[in-house]
């Protein structure tokens, strides 16, 4: 079973239930246990042609109207149910980059004590980051205790810690302010809750009025406003961190920041239906906005730290994060595709508390459940 939506319309949504396909030699079948949902998959789905999101589990057209259906990435737990992968044992459990399925099928290899690439043909050319599985009973981040905080905020805050260490890496750009959109996703929250630990700059947080409470209860930015209040802070040297892939949102914060604005990255797309991840029509005052791709900076610090320690430097940080969200997240656990679909729209249409993780399983369940 996949869900799957419309690539050029993100609101479509269909049910794909088909029997599996039998295993080709070296190759395993992957039980989705669960998986995550958040607005960080929005923004895959936003950027799924423009960083090829789409590609890593591509769905068929449909064979009347040509509709180009995709199947969103989610990060979650599977189980190997059927292998003809020598090294690869029937009930082992991994962690990593799967389809919002009941299971997905890999042809593993490169295998070490942590885990296996999947090295299908349509994924060689894509991230390596984003191919790689980790055995749960091999990851040092993994708690049994924590297997809901780990599904859902892992992936993001490793997003938000390589996005702190790219401006870390830059000086921040001498900045004294620090603009983040979408202040109550949960990639902003933890790229402001690194920023403060490291005293780095004045943190404005950019929202909307109705999760202005929420972001302003969290403690972690210096400043909340709303969208349309972006002309109330008084401009200084800034940082510009997009994650709301907003182009009104964006034209407003460059137009008022202006020659103060020292760089402008572009990391996600929340607000999916504002034209996110388009060119401007017009050009912009101050810097051009660059689309940041966690890879690059995760591959630089990879060869220079080394596995070993970036590994450390990763869990030291999440550790102190985890234990702070547990102040405010609560889970939803979504069961079949009726709910999954429903907190998809939810998150879609930026309806979702903030303070929710959503938690989904197919497994077990038909297409009617």
């Amino acid at each position: 079973m996949d869900i799957e939506v419309d690539r050029s319309h993100l609101e479509r949504v269909q049910v794909r239930d088909e029997a599996p396909t039998p295993l080709s030699d070296g190759a395993a079948r992957i039980e989705v246990e669960q998986f995550a949902l958040s607005a960080n998959n929005i923004s895959y789905a936003a950027f799924g042609d423009l960083l090829r999101y789409w590609e890593f589990f591509p769905a068929p057209a449909d064979p009347d109207d040509g509709t180009p259906w995709g199947r969103i990435p989610v990060w979650g737990h599977g189980r190997v149910v059927e292998s003809r992968c020598d090294e690869l044992a029937v009930g082992r459990r991994v962690f990593g980059y799967l389809p919002m399925s009941s299971d997905v099928t890999f042809t593993p290899g490169r295998f070490d004590e942590r885990g296996f690439t999947d090295l299908a043909a349509h994924r060689s050319a894509m991230a390596a980051a984003y191919n790689r599985y980790v055995f749960v009973d091999a990851d040092p981040s993994y708690r049994a205790d924590r297997e809901g905080h780990h599904l859902l905020l892992y992936p993001l805050f490793f997003t938000a810690f390589v996005v702190d260490d790219f401006l870390a890496d830059n000086d921040d750009y001498a900045a004294e302010q620090l603009w983040i959109s979408s202040a109550s996703a949960k990639t902003s929250i933890g790229i402001a809750f690194l920023a403060r630990e490291r005293k780095a700059a004045s943190i404005v947080g950019l929202t909307s009025e109705r999760n202005r409470a929420f972001v302003e209860g969290l403690g972690i930015y210096d400043r909340v406003v709303t969208y349309d209040e972006v002309g109330q802070v008084d401009p200084a040297p800034a940082v510009y961190v997009d994650i709301a892939g907003n182009d009104d949102v964006t034209r407003s914060v460059h137009t008022h920041l202006g020659d103060a604005l020292a760089y402008s990255m572009r990391v996600g797309g929340t607000h999916w239906d504002h034209q996110a991840g388009a060119p401007p029509a017009e050009a912009l005052p101050g810097p051009t906005p660059e689309f940041f791709f966690a890879p690059n900076q995760l591959a630089k610090r990879s060869h220079e730290w080394g596995q070993d320690e970036l590994d450390a430097r990763m869990g030291a940080a999440w550790s102190t994060f985890a234990d702070w969200i547990d102040g405010w997240l609560r889970f939803e656990h979504v069961e079949g595709p009726a709910q999954v679909e429903a907190a998809y729209r939810s998150l879609l249409t930026n309806e979702a508390d903030p303070a929710t993780g959503h938690l989904c399983t197919l497994v077990g369940l038909d297409a009617e459940a």
